[in-house]
């Protein structure tokens, strides 16, 4: 299954379902909703959703591709070497998943602002590098420079993660403000809104991804850097024009989770097969049983940290549990993905010249 992302074309079925499922619906949805937000705006609507609704794409990820898509993570490192999973490696992959989500479940009690910094740079990375396989299962010579992949997933990572903070700061603030709440700190980031500060970070932003762009467009501008950059700027105004907790909500599920599933499917046999001979449908099925115990798990899980913990009922305080959860889950998944593009040669274990 491994292969330079160079030759990500090389495997026409992947690219395909990539195209089909990690693409289309995310690209449907992400402009739908931008031109209806776009047009209301510009029509000088200004309608206040109420909480349950703002939170609704977040909630939704628990079932709904988001928290799954990381709920495989204990077959997909046997599975992208080409073994078949076993009880010793999927016990490694379980202890590596106490000892690190431990370690910062830990650091979030004693060091939540420290650790809520963490959780978006670590999100900014992992994004990045989710997009940043998804195109090169999709091909294309524009990514054969390493320059242009680390801005690549810079950007990529930050279109989500910086982007909603230079439009919506004070939504913005108010998410990671929650975040340090649970733990009864407070947090002082009057500065991170700032305008001056928020400028320079928009200017410099703007700057990488039009460099990033442009360096890609020198080394092979064809469809494949055309839709690159069409993405981008679609991302950049989708991000730019809804309100935050809506955009990352939808975004989690209908872009970054879908593109990983794929990659699941990519490393599975049977789901391969199934795609092969059944279609997307039975493929994807396939990997939402294999995602099924361990997402029952991580709910059953979430709700008795919630009861035990007496957290209050409110949308907010419940959005903020759950972001704080996958946090501690988000650090020992991207290590795991990052096994998988080593082995395989894509995303952040790309070397020049392939395997």
């Amino acid at each position: 299954m491994g292969g330079s992302h160079a030759d990500g074309a090389s495997d026409p079925d992947l690219a395909a379902f990539m195209h089909a499922v990690g693409c289309r619906p995310a690209w449907a949805v992400v402009a739908a909703l931008t031109l209806g937000v776009g047009v209301a705006a510009a029509a000088g609507a200004r309608p206040s959703l109420p909480p349950v609704v703002r939170y609704l794409p977040l909630a939704a990820s628990l079932l709904l591709f988001g928290l799954p898509h990381g709920a495989v993570d204990h077959l997909a490192p046997a599975r992208v070497a080409g073994r078949v999973p076993t009880v010793r490696s999927m016990t490694a992959v379980g202890l590596g998943y106490l000892l690190l989500g431990g370690v910062y479940a830990a650091l979030w009690v004693v060091a939540p602002a420290a650790s809520a910094a963490l959780f978006v740079g670590l999100t900014w990375l992992h994004w990045g590098q989710g997009d940043l396989y998804a195109l090169d299962v999709l091909g294309g010579d524009h990514l054969d420079d390493a320059g242009v992949r680390a801005g690549t997933l810079l950007v990529r990572g930050g279109l989500p993660m910086l982007v909603p903070l230079l439009r919506f700061p004070e939504r913005y603030r108010a998410v990671i403000d929650a975040w340090v709440a649970l733990f009864g700190r407070g947090l002082d980031a009057a500065w991170l809104v700032a305008p001056d500060v928020r400028l320079g970070l928009g200017a410099g932003f703007a700057v990488l991804t039009v460099g990033t762009l442009l360096a890609g467009y020198r080394n092979g501008g064809g469809q494949e850097w055309r839709r690159d950059a069409g993405e981008t700027l679609l991302l950049w105004a989708y991000f730019l024009v809804v309100p935050p907790l809506v955009a990352i909500g939808v975004y989690f599920c209908v872009w970054h989770s879908l593109r990983h599933v794929v990659r699941l499917v990519g490393v599975d046999e049977g789901a391969r097969e199934a795609l092969a001979t059944r279609g997307p449908v039975s493929a994807l099925r396939r990997t939402g049983r294999d995602a099924l115990p361990l997402t029952a798990v991580s709910v059953v899980l979430l709700v008795a940290v919630g009861v035990v913990a007496g957290v209050d009922t409110a949308p907010e305080t419940l959005a903020a549990l759950y972001l704080v959860f996958i946090a501690v889950l988000t650090l020992p998944h991207v290590v795991v993905v990052a096994w998988m593009d080593r082995v395989e040669c894509r995303g952040l274990g790309w070397r020049a010249g392939g395997q």
